[in-house]
C-alpha cells in the first residue's frame, strides 16, 4: 500500500481546482496586478470634486467598485496558489507582492471613508433614495455605522500600511506548522506512513490505541520542541486585537469583532453561559464513549475513534458526491444540479499533497467560482461530511453573487457556518434513513454526536479561550507560555469532565488552532450549528413556503445584517433558544445511541 503524500506536480489536472475564472495563468495575474497598479494613480483624482455632486459621487463609487473587484480576484489566485503548496516560493512571492501592491491601495484609499463620513447627511440622505445609487445602497448605509470608529486621513492611511505586517503572526504560523514541521514517520500495521496535519487526523481514529498513542505523543512532540515560539506568535496575534481595538475606540478586541455584523455580545454571553450549563450531557457522553471503547480511562486520542465501526469504510470521490447530492435534494434541482457540476467539474481541488495547507475551506468570490479546498481520504465517513460542508459555504456563495451587487454580496461568517451545517444535517438524515440496520443506524448517530460535539461544543471552547486570552491582554496581564497552557487546561478539564486523563502535552492544543488567528471567528460555528438543526428540520418537516424562507436567507448575501437575515429564514439567534435545542438534540442522539447499543 502506498501511503506517500505526492508533490504538487504530481496531482491530475482533474483533482485540482481550476482557477481560470479569476485568471487564466500566472502571467495573466501578472498582468491584473500591473492594472491594479495603475489604477490606483487614479485614486487620488477620483478625490477631486466628488461631492459637487451626486454625479460625481457615483463616478467614485463606480471606480472604487471596479478597482476592487480587480482586487478580490488578484487576492482569491494569489491566495489560493499559495495554499496548493505553502512552500511554492513563486506563489509566496506572488503573494507577497499582491500584498504589498494591495497595502499601498488600501493607504491610497483611505480618504474614502473618512471623507464619505464627512459629507452633509442631507447629501447623503439623498444619494440612498436615488435609484441610480441602488447597488450602493445597503454598502453606503453600513459604512455610516462606522462613523464613531472612523480616524482621521492620516491616521487611516498609517493604519493601512500596517495591513501586512499585521498578517505576520499569521502567516509565520502557517509556514511553520504546515511547511516547515516535519512529524516523521509513524509505524503502522500496513508499514511506516508519514504524519502530518492530514494524516494526523487520520491516525488519531484508528482502533488501534497503541498507533493513536504514539501518534499523539509524536504530533504534539513536535509542537513541544517549538511550544515558545508558538506561544509568542499566538501573543502577537492577540496584542495586535488589542491595538486595533484600541486606536479605533472599540471598549474591547471582542466588541470590535463583533460590530460589523451587528452582533451584540449578549448573543456570545449567551451561548458560552448556555454550553456550560449543558457541560453535564456532555460529561456523559464521554463516560458512554468509555463504555463503548471498554477502557479502563479515557485519555485525550481516544476521543475521536469511532465508536461503532462504520458501515462502510471507504467511498470514493465521486461516490462521496453522489451521496451528497441525493441527500440534498429536499433543495431542489437548481440547487443540487449546480454543486454537482461544480463538485466534478473545477470547484474543488481534492487531495491531500506536499506543502498544501491542511483542513478544508470555501473561498467564494463574486468574479470566480465558489472554490473548494480539500484533503479527501476515502476511508474517513468525516470527509464526506465535510464536502456536504464546503459545499454548502460555495453554494450560499454562488446564490449571494447571483442576487446582489458587489459591495454587498458578500455575506458574514456568521450566516456562513448556517450554511454550511445545514447540508451536514441534511446529509445525517439522508444516511440515517435509508440505513437497514441497527449497526449502520448506531454508526450513523455516532457520527453526527461526534460532529455536534466538535462544532457546537468544542468551537465554544474555543472561543471561551478566546474571550479569555483577549481579556487577559487587555487587563495587562502577560501572555507568557505558562499562563496560555494553565488557562487552556483549565478549559480542557471543564468541557471533557472528570473522567478524562490528559497528557502533559494535551494543553499544546491551544498552540495548534489557526482559527486562533482570525480572533472571535469560532464562536460562530457554534451558533451556526443550533441554527442549522433548527432550520434543517423545518425545511425538512415543512413544504415550498419553508424552502423559500431558506433560499430568501440564502440569497440575501450581505444585504442584510445577520441576525435579520436568519430572520428570514425562520430561526432568532439573539435568543438562547436555539442553542438549548441543539444541546437537547444532542442528549436525545446520546440517548438513542445507548439505547441501540443497550448501554
Amino acid at each position: 500500500m502506498n501511503n506517500e503524500i505526492p508533490a504538487r506536480s504530481q496531482v491530475r489536472p482533474e483533482d485540482r481546482w481550476d482557477l481560470s475564472a479569476l485568471f487564466g495563468s500566472d502571467e495573466t495575474w501578472e498582468e491584473g496586478l500591473k492594472e491594479l497598479v495603475g489604477l490606483q494613480k487614479g485614486i487620488e483624482k477620483a478625490r477631486q470634486g466628488f461631492a459637487d455632486s451626486k454625479q460625481n459621487f457615483r463616478s467614485l463609487l463606480g471606480f472604487y467598485e471596479s478597482y476592487s473587484i480587480l482586487d478580490e480576484r488578484l487576492a482569491y489566485y494569489a491566495d489560493l496558489r499559495t495554499t496548493e503548496d505553502e512552500g511554492d516560493s513563486a506563489a509566496r512571492g506572488r503573494l507577497d507582492r499582491y500584498i504589498g501592491a494591495a497595502t499601498a491601495g488600501q493607504a491610497a484609499w483611505s480618504w474614502l471613508v473618512p471623507a464619505i463620513q464627512a459629507l452633509p447627511e442631507t447629501f447623503v440622505e439623498s444619494c440612498l433614495q436615488d435609484p441610480g445609487f441602488a447597488d450602493y445602497k445597503v454598502f453606503l448605509s453600513k459604512l455610516l455605522r462606522f462613523k464613531p470608529h472612523i480616524l482621521t486621513e492620516k491616521e487611516e492611511r498609517l493604519l493601512a500600511l500596517q495591513a501586512e505586517s499585521n498578517r505576520v503572526a499569521q502567516e509565520t504560523f502557517g509556514i511553520l506548522t504546515n511547511v516547515d514541521f516535519d512529524f516523521g514517520r509513524v509505524k503502522t500495521d500496513e508499514g511506516t506512513q508519514a504524519l502530518s496535519q492530514s494524516s494526523f487526523a487520520s491516525l488519531i481514529r484508528s482502533k488501534d490505541r497503541d498507533l493513536r498513542r504514539r501518534t499523539y505523543m509524536k504530533f504534539y512532540g513536535l509542537y513541544d520542541a517549538h511550544k515558545h515560539s508558538l506561544a509568542s506568535l499566538y501573543a502577537g496575534s492577540v496584542k495586535t486585537d488589542k491595538y486595533q481595538a484600541q486606536v479605533r475606540n472599540y471598549p474591547s478586541a471582542r466588541a470590535q469583532a463583533l460590530f460589523p455584523d451587528k452582533i451584540p455580545e449578549a448573543v456570545y454571553d449567551n451561548l458560552v453561559k448556555t454550553i456550560n450549563e449543558n457541560l453535564p450531557v456532555l460529561h456523559e457522553y464521554y463516560e458512554l464513549r468509555m463504555k463503548i471503547l471498554g477502557l479502563g480511562e479515557l485519555r485525550h486520542y481516544d476521543v475521536y475513534v469511532p465508536l461503532v465501526p462504520e458501515a462502510k469504510s471507504r467511498h470514493s470521490y465521486r461516490e462521496a458526491v453522489d451521496i451528497v447530492i441525493d441527500a440534498l435534494a429536499p433543495l431542489g434541482g437548481e440547487y443540487t444540479k449546480t454543486l454537482e457540476s461544480g463538485l466534478l467539474g473545477g470547484w474543488v481541488d481534492r487531495y491531500e499533497n506536499k506543502g498544501k495547507r491542511s483542513g478544508a475551506f470555501s473561498a467564494g468570490s463574486f468574479s470566480g467560482k465558489p472554490y473548494i479546498l480539500l484533503n479527501y481520504k476515502e476511508d474517513v465517513l468525516h470527509d464526506m461530511f465535510t464536502m456536504a460542508h464546503e459545499g454548502g459555504h460555495s453554494m450560499h456563495s454562488w446564490y449571494s453573487v447571483a442576487n446582489n451587487p458587489f459591495l454587498c454580496y458578500n455575506y458574514s461568517i456568521f450566516e456562513a457556518e448556517v450554511a454550511s451545517t445545514f447540508n451536514e444535517q441534511l446529509l445525517f438524515d439522508h444516511l440515517f434513513k435509508r440505513s437497514n440496520s441497527e449497526q449502520e443506524r448506531a454508526s450513523l448517530l455516532a457520527t453526527r454526536i461526534d460532529g455536534v460535539l466538535g462544532t457546537l461544543f468544542r468551537q465554544t471552547m474555543f472561543a471561551e479561550y478566546e474571550a479569555i486570552t483577549h481579556a487577559m491582554a487587555e487587563s495587562g496581564q502577560a501572555l507568557t507560555l505558562e499562563a496560555l497552557r494553565a488557562e487552556y487546561r483549565k478549559l480542557l478539564v471543564k468541557y471533557f469532565g472528570p473522567l478524562m486523563k490528559f497528557e502533559t502535552v494535551s494543553d499544546l492544543e491551544g498552540l495548534r488552532i489557526p482559527h486562533f488567528y482570525n480572533a472571535f471567528y469560532v464562536y460562530k460555528y457554534s451558533t451556526g450549528v443550533a441554527a442549522a438543526i433548527a432550520l434543517s428540520q423545518r425545511v425538512l418537516s415543512g413544504g415550498d413556503r419553508e424552502r423559500k424562507d431558506y433560499f430568501a436567507f440564502l440569497s440575501s448575501g450581505g444585504a442584510r445584517f445577520p441576525l435579520e437575515a436568519l430572520k428570514l429564514a425562520g430561526v432568532d439567534m439573539a435568543s438562547p433558544e436555539p442553542v438549548r435545542a441543539a444541546c437537547a438534540k444532542f442528549a436525545s442522539d446520546v440517548k438513542a445511541l445507548r439505547d441501540i447499543l443497550r448501554l
